[in-house]
């Protein structure tokens, strides 16, 4: 599987109908080539994510071939869970890049996975009351970044 449909949209696997339009409509918004940041390739996977997810039938036979795709790359003896549920992510080490979020859209994402997919939110998050545990990880993944501890709001 190219691109896994919910990670494309930023949802939850258990996610209802609702919640995944709203996710298609939102990203749909930014990188729609009339948006504001305009990416072609990613604004047809999101296409294709939602094209997938919004029709239950072709929901449920995506999630059936998931759990197959996924049961078989986990290696014997691994268990298929994210290191995140499993309990032995490096979640207590904060400063290091693949500590993981452990709330918001990007809960069980570790620093490192969130610097190549979504920069922006990390440069947001080092600047958020939220992501003050985290800015040292972040400094890490984003070496030269002018204003990452600049708080959020302020006039610079």
């Amino acid at each position: 599987m190219p691109d896994d449909a919910y990670r494309v949209l930023q949802v939850d696997p258990s996610a209802d109908a609702v919640v995944i339009t709203a996710a298609f409509r939102a990203l749909a918004r930014r990188y729609h080539p009339d948006g504001e940041a305009p990416d072609l390739s990613r604004m047809a996977a999101i296409n294709r994510a939602y094209a997938t997810l919004r029709d239950p039938e072709a929901r449920r036979r995506y999630d059936a071939t998931r759990a197959v795709t996924q049961r078989a790359a986990v290696p014997m003896g691994e268990p298929a869970t994210p290191a995140a549920v499993r309990g032995d992510s490096p979640v207590a080490d904060r400063a290091n890049p693949r500590a993981t979020l452990d709330f918001g859209r990007y809960a069980g994402w570790s620093i490192a996975d969130l610097a190549r997919h979504d920069p922006d939110y990390l440069r947001w998050l080092s600047r958020h009351s939220s992501g003050i545990r985290y800015r040292t990880a972040i400094a890490r993944v984003l070496p030269g970044e002018p204003d990452l501890h600049r708080r959020a709001g302020s006039v610079a």
